[in-house]
């Protein structure tokens, strides 16, 4: 069997269309076709139940997840901003920067259908898979993941546009399609829904070519996460409780070494985005990350096509790491910086006027590809599961030591004993916002910072984004205009 992100690209687009109006043409010859795969032939056997399945993954490295989208998490947030060779150079970027925003904008546009393509998917696989006669362990599995991916979408959708379509079967009519948007409340039940029974029904880890699949642990921590965007605090704890007691999970004692390729889906990993280099030159629809080029110092030739330079952290967020933390330089290329080749980062480059950039995606000239890194992106691992813990059970003895682990690997100090850079005696509020400060640099550049922002009530307290510009209503992205032009039962957010 090939590794789950070697045969992506076999499965890819096709599948949606696949048995997206399942009840339409299956007759239309008057025998199967042999000589092609259709709806008709293919969900027969426990391959075809898994190559289906790997097609709900696949969103997750295009250009409308992790390999383009999802980069507004930061730049749209606090800790950076558009960078590039400056004018017009990512506009669409520079929109969601400085919070003017059409309904037109390229990112929020892909964001919404790459969401929708992945739940289209995984619509098809709940459908298709319960009535399969299949190994039953295959079965379960590839259900759990299909519901575990299609949760994590309506999460994406949920948390950046608000009210959203819900669909959770293929559409048999264009009726079924053009449906109106979902109250949030509902939304976040069915997310709830479909993480619980994924839990239930996946496996606790992989051996082989299925590491980097999503586990029951991997559906047990993005529930964590779901409880504590919705305020349930008792049930995050609870969830974050399980994954820190149960996974066999562990911290790495480095920090650097949660972003290197030979660490991938490693011992604190829950899940991730799969990339792979070698594949693909001028796309970020995958399956390399495009990101070690896209945020390569800018003209610097430390990558294949020299550096763009985007996502460059601001002055402010730099100058915020404590004295002391190995995190900044495991995440920021500061000046002075050694490239591999023994050059060094400048004082000031294109774009980023104080010399800095995300060095945590940094894998430099590593192919002749393009746009094409194999560094897989997390999407949620232990540390922010402990940080999860902290914030749900407060200024308890558990919440202080889940924190304080990951503060003492920030330093370099033993994870499991206390420590002078410990935390202690604070206020409620004053512990709450001590977590919310670690989250910001624990998690930096993992292209969630705005989620978190909008989460805490942040987004629209923030010096650094009021003077961008931000407004009340920028609390969600605009519905796409492409979206509300072909379905009559949407409506545009308020503002946009």
């Amino acid at each position: 069997m090939l590794p789950l992100h070697k045969y992506r690209t076999t499965c890819g687009a096709w599948l949606l269309t696949l048995g997206l109006l399942s009840g339409c043409g299956e007759k239309f010859l008057e025998e199967t076709p042999t000589d092609q795969v259709t709806d008709v032939n293919f969900y027969k056997t426990a391959t075809d139940a898994i190559q289906a399945t790997n097609a709900v993954y696949g969103e997750l490295i295009s250009a409308g997840q992790y390999n383009s989208s999802l980069w507004f998490g930061d730049i749209g947030a606090d800790i950076s901003t558009t960078g590039g060779g400056g004018g017009g150079d990512g506009i669409e970027f520079q929109q969601l920067d400085f919070y003017n925003i059409p309904s037109t904008n390229p990112i929020a546009t892909r964001l919404w259908g790459s969401c929708y393509v992945g739940i289209g998917r995984a619509n098809i696989v709940l459908q298709k898979v319960p009535t399969m006669s299949i190994d039953k362990a295959i079965q379960d599995r590839c259900i759990g993941e299909a519901q575990f991916l299609r949760a994590k979408y309506y999460f994406d959708l949920v948390r950046a546009y608000g009210d959203v379509p819900l669909l959770t079967t293929p559409p048999t009519t264009l009726a079924e399609v053009n449906i109106p948007r979902t109250p949030v409340a509902q939304v976040y039940a069915q997310i709830e829904k479909d993480l619980t029974e994924a839990m239930s029904k996946l496996p606790a880890s992989y051996t082989g070519d299925d590491i980097g699949r999503a586990t029951k642990w991997s559906a047990t921590a993005l529930l964590a996460k779901v409880y504590l965007t919705e305020g349930k605090l008792a049930e995050a704890a609870t969830q974050a409780r399980a994954v820190i007691n149960n996974s066999g999970k562990t911290l790495w004692d480095n920090y650097a070494d949660n972003f290197k390729v030979a660490n991938e889906n490693g011992k604190e990993s829950l899940f991730e985005a799969q990339f792979i280099s070698g594949r693909n030159q001028w796309t970020q629809d995958g399956p390399g990350f495009s990101g070690n080029e896209f945020f390569g110092p800018r003209g610097q030739n430390a990558v294949p096509q020299g550096g763009y330079g985007f996502n460059i952290p601001e002055a402010d967020f730099v100058a915020g790491y404590e004295a002391g933390d190995l995190r900044r330089d495991a995440t920021i290329w500061m000046p002075g910086d050694a490239y591999p080749d023994g050059r060094k980062q400048p004082n000031s480059l294109p774009g980023s006027p104080n010399g800095y950039g995300v060095k945590k995606w940094f894998v430099g000239k590593t192919n002749t590809n393009i746009w094409d890194s194999e560094l897989n992106i997390p999407i949620i691992r232990l540390a922010e599961v402990y940080l999860i813990l902290a914030e749900a059970v407060g200024t308890t003895t558990e919440g202080y030591e889940a924190i304080n682990k990951v503060r003492r690997r920030a330093f370099g100090l033993p994870i499991n004993t206390a420590s002078a850079k410990d935390l202690s005696g604070l206020s409620a509020d004053a512990f709450k916002q001590a977590v919310w400060r670690e989250r910001k640099y624990e998690l930096a550049f993992e292209m969630d910072r705005w989620f978190d922002m909008k989460r805490t009530g942040e987004l629209l307290t923030s010096p650094q984004l009021k003077a961008k510009g931000i407004k009340p209503f920028n609390v969600v992205l605009p519905i796409p205009q492409s979206e509300l032009d072909v379905n009559t039962g949407l409506t545009q957010n308020p503002g946009y």
